[in-house]
C-alpha cells in the first residue's frame, strides 16, 4: 500500500515567506529553514511495537535493500497465482467508535485467473458489499457507497501492504537490525524525502517502517506511520502456490488492538459459475465502483511564536479515509494522549480535498496519514 508524499504548511504563524516555502518544499523541518541550529526533534512516543529506537544506518546497498523489499512484497501478489482459489477471512474490530462498524466481519474472495475476482464482505453492524472485477471492469453493490476504513484496511493488509521497489527508491532508505518476539528482523525505514529530519536515534516521523524476517523474506511488522503497527503471525500459515499467508494479522493503534484479522481457510477450486462474475442489474445501475487505492502522506506544520531559534518539534498523526468526494472520514489520532491531539484532528478535518480530484475522474478512495508537526519554544 504505497504512500504518496504530499506536503503543506498550514496554520503557520509569524514565519517569513522564505521559511514557509522551505517547509513546503522539504515536507519536514531542516536546519536550513531555521539557521545554523535546527529544532530539537523529539523521539517518537514509546510503544512496545516501535522496534527501531536505537541506532539506524543509511542503507549502504540501496539496490540490495530494494530487492529485499520486493521479495517480501511478491509474497502478497496472490492474484498472480495460476491457481483458482477460495479465500475465507474473518476479523473483529474495536476502535471504541472512532471508525465505523465495530464488531465482527466475514470476507470471502473467489479468484479465477483470466476470468475475474468476486469478493464479498459483511459486518455484524449491518454493512455488506459484493464486488466483481472481470473483463477490465469493476462493479459493486453495497449498503453504503463508501468502503469502511476497517474493511479497506483488511484488504490492503492481506493483498498489498508494501510499497513497490520503484516507489521506495525515490527517497531515503535506512536500516536497523532488531528483535520481534525473540526473532531477529531487519527493518527498512522508508521516506519519500531525500534527507528527512530525524531524531538522534530511532525512526523519524516521515518514515514508514517495514520489518522483515531475513531468513524467510516474510513481512513481520508493518507501520506506515508512527502509532499504527501491524503484526503478521505465520505460526499456522496457509499457502497458495508460492505465496505464504499469515494465520492472523493484528492491527495496533496507540497501544491497543483495534482489529484482529484471521485467515480461516484457503482452498483451490476448479472454477466458479461464469454468471457469478457478471454484474447484476443493481450493480449496473449503481455505476462505476469505487477503486480502493493506497495511502497519501500529508504534512502540516504549525509554529507558535515569532522566534525561529530554540524550537522543539513534536508531531501527531491523523489517520482516516478520503472519499471520492474529497471528504476525510473516520479520522482519528494515533497519538490521542498528546496535548496537541485535538488541535491536530481539528486541523486535519478542516482540509478540503475536493479541489485535488480531477473533474470526471473515476471514483476512488484512499487512506490519508496526516502528519501534524508542531514547533514550540523550548
Amino acid at each position: 500500500m504505497a504512500v504518496t508524499a504530499v506536503t503543506a504548511a498550514m496554520g503557520v504563524t509569524a514565519v517569513t515567506a522564505a521559511k514557509i516555502l522551505c517547509l513546503i518544499a522539504m515536507g519536514a523541518v531542516s536546519a536550513g529553514c531555521f539557521g545554523k541550529d535546527g529544532p530539537t526533534i523529539l523521539p517518537l512516543p514509546a510503544d512496545p511495537l516501535e522496534l527501531v529506537t536505537g541506532p539506524v544506518q543509511t542503507a549502504s546497498d540501496r539496490e540490495g535493500a530494494l530487492r529485499f523489499l520486493e521479495h517480501a512484497r511478491d509474497n502478497f501478489t496472490l492474484r498472480s497465482s495460476d491457481e483458482a482459489y477460495d479465500l475465507k477471512v474473518s476479523f473483529t474490530t474495536n476502535s471504541l467508535g472512532q471508525t465505523n462498524y465495530d464488531g465482527s466481519w466475514e470476507m470471502e474472495d473467489l479468484n479465477v485467473p483470466q476470468q475475474g475476482l468476486r469478493w464479498t464482505a459483511k459486518s455484524s453492524g449491518g454493512y455488506s458489499i459484493t464486488r466483481i472485477s472481470a473483463a477490465g471492469e469493476v462493479s459493486a453493490e453495497s449498503t453504503v457507497r463508501s468502503i469502511p476504513l476497517r474493511l479497506h484496511e483488511a484488504r490492503g493488509l492481506l493483498n498489498d501492504p508494501l510499497p513497490s521497489a520503484s516507489y521506495a527508491s525515490r527517497g531515503s532508505i535506512r536500516t536497523a537490525r532488531v528483535e520481534l518476539n525473540g526473532k531477529a528482523v531487519t527493518c527498512l525505514l522508508l521516506s519519500q524525502l531525500k534527507n528527512p529530519s530525524n531524531p538522534p536515534a530511532g525512526r523519524g516521523w516521515d518514515e514508514a517502517e517495514e520489518c522483515i524476517d531475513p531468513q524467510t523474506g516474510l513481512l513481520q511488522l508493518h507501520s506506515e506511520a508512527p502509532g499504527r503497527y501491524v503484526v503478521y503471525d505465520y505460526s499456522q500459515p496457509f499457502q497458495i502456490g508460492a505465496h505464504v499467508l499469515p494465520r492472523s494479522i493484528t492491527v495496533n493503534e496507540a497501544g491497543r488492538v483495534v482489529s484482529k484479522i484471521v485467515v480461516e481457510s484457503v482452498s483451490p477450486i476448479a472454477g466458479v459459475d461464469p454468471d457469478s462474475l457478471y454484474p447484476t442489474a443493481a450493480m449496473q445501475a449503481a455505476g462505476p465502483a469505487i477503486s480502493i487505492k493506497g495511502a497519501e502522506r500529508i504534512v502540516r506544520v504549525h509554529q507558535q511564536g515569532h522566534s525561529s531559534s530554540g524550537l522543539t518539534l513534536s508531531a501527531v498523526c491523523i489517520f482516516g479515509v478520503i472519499t471520492p468526494t474529497g471528504q476525510l472520514t473516520e479520522a482519528h489520532s494515533l497519538q490521542p494522549n498528546d496535548p496537541n491531539s485535538d488541535a491536530a484532528l481539528n486541523d486535519a478535518q478542516s482540509i478540503n480535498f475536493a479541489p485535488t480530484i480531477p473533474q470526471g475522474a473515476p471514483p476512488q478512495q484512499h487512506f490519508a496519514f496526516i502528519i501534524e508537526k508542531f514547533l514550540t519554544k523550548q
